[in-house]
This record gives structure tokens, C-alpha cells and sequence, in this order.
């Protein structure tokens, strides 16, 4: 009785198996048919370029654009040496304007017949704009070497021109020399200064023992 059990059981299992395979196999997907057409193949007319072996590393970025500063430095240059310059030229032109030389010349300029009737009243020293209302006072004024040379220009009420006045002095110790002391007016008349003076080296003398 117990045989015939464990037979039944044993075929039970061997057809719900059976079962199993056959529906597994019927639902397996169908076969795609076959290419009509051959595969296309790629040719090359060179080898590959091999690939690399590691990761290439990011390039690296440019350096910061840093601006030259030569030409900042040579423009402060310029313009500081432009700067002294201005100033040393300004300080020499007020040292020979005050100088006594100078203040001699235009006594002596003012004192004269002539000009006063060429140039008018008020003979003065023509102002120039880029000193401030100030003459310019050209030349050189060397008391110890014995040379004085200067030039500038007179305005009176009537008209005006450019005064030349040289001195030297040939030896140490003598009164200084007048060569030159004349007015060249704008109209073209050239006015003598030494002439009318009764004593021509009266100007260089008090300057020479001012100094």
C-alpha cells in the first residue's frame, strides 16, 4: 500500500516536469531570418593612431597680462626733469631781474631824453604771460668773470623795443667796460644809450663796487 503511493507520487512529479519543459518551449521567441544584404566592411589606409595609456593632463592656463610700467616711470621722468628745469630757468630770470645790474640799466633807460620821446612815459620792463606779469630777462650776468650780457624788451605808453646792453671788464680790480647799450625800436630805429651819458662807465662802476 505504501509502494504503490510513493509510485503515484513519483509520476505526478515526473509530468507536471514534463508540463513545465514543454510550455517553456513553446514560449521561446522565434529566430530572426537571416541578413540579405552582406555586412558592410570598413577599410583603412593606415594603422590606427594608438590610444593613450592615460588621461591627458588640462593645458595650463596663461599667465596674468601684467601691464608695463616703463613707460609710465619715463613719463614721470619727463615730466619732473621738465618740471626742475622750468623752475631753475624761472629762478636764474628773477635772480638777474633783481639784480643791481639790472636795476641800473632801467634808472639809466628812464633817465633818458630820447626814449622818452620814442617810447614815452613809463618805460618798464615788458611783461610776458608765462611769468606771471613778469620780464624776461635774456643773457647772463657773470660779475666775478667780468661779463655781463642781457637783453629785453621795454614798453612805454608811445611804442616799444628790445634792449641790448655788454659789458666786460678786462682786468680785476678796473671798472667794467660798456661795448653795447642801445634800443632797437618795433618801428626800426635803433637808439643809442652810451651817447647822451656823460660818463659811459658810471653804470658799470657802481655796479662792480655794489658787488
Amino acid at each position: 500500500m505504501f509502494s504503490l503511493a510513493q509510485r503515484t507520487r513519483t509520476l505526478a512529479q515526473k509530468q507536471i516536469f514534463c508540463t513545465a519543459r514543454r510550455t517553456y518551449s513553446a514560449t521561446e521567441l522565434p529566430r530572426p531570418p537571416p541578413p540579405t544584404e552582406e555586412p558592410r566592411v570598413e577599410t583603412f589606409s593606415a594603422p590606427s593612431k594608438p590610444r593613450l595609456y592615460y588621461a591627458r593632463p588640462p593645458t595650463r592656463s596663461d599667465l596674468p597680462h601684467i601691464p608695463k610700467r616703463w613707460p609710465y616711470v619715463l613719463a614721470f621722468a619727463a615730466v619732473g626733469v621738465s618740471g626742475w628745469l622750468a623752475f631753475l630757468l624761472v629762478a636764474m630770470n628773477q635772480e638777474r631781474l633783481s639784480s643791481s645790474v639790472v636795476q641800473r640799466i632801467l634808472q639809466t633807460v628812464r633817465a633818458s631824453e630820447v626814449l622818452r620821446e620814442v617810447l614815452g612815459d613809463a618805460i618798464r620792463p615788458e611783461p610776458v604771460w608765462y611769468l606771471n606779469g613778469d620780464p624776461w630777462i635774456s643773457g647772463s650776468i657773470n660779475l666775478p668773470a667780468g661779463h655781463v650780457d642781457v637783453s629785453f624788451r621795454l614798453k612805454g605808453h608811445r611804442g616799444s623795443g628790445t634792449l641790448y646792453f655788454t659789458s666786460i671788464r678786462k682786468v680785476k680790480g678796473e671798472p667794467f667796460t660798456p661795448l653795447r647799450f642801445r634800443v632797437i625800436c618795433d618801428d626800426g630805429r635803433i637808439i643809442n644809450v652810451l651817447s647822451p651819458l656823460s660818463s659811459s662807465s658810471s653804470i658799470d662802476t657802481s655796479v662792480s663796487q655794489s658787488h
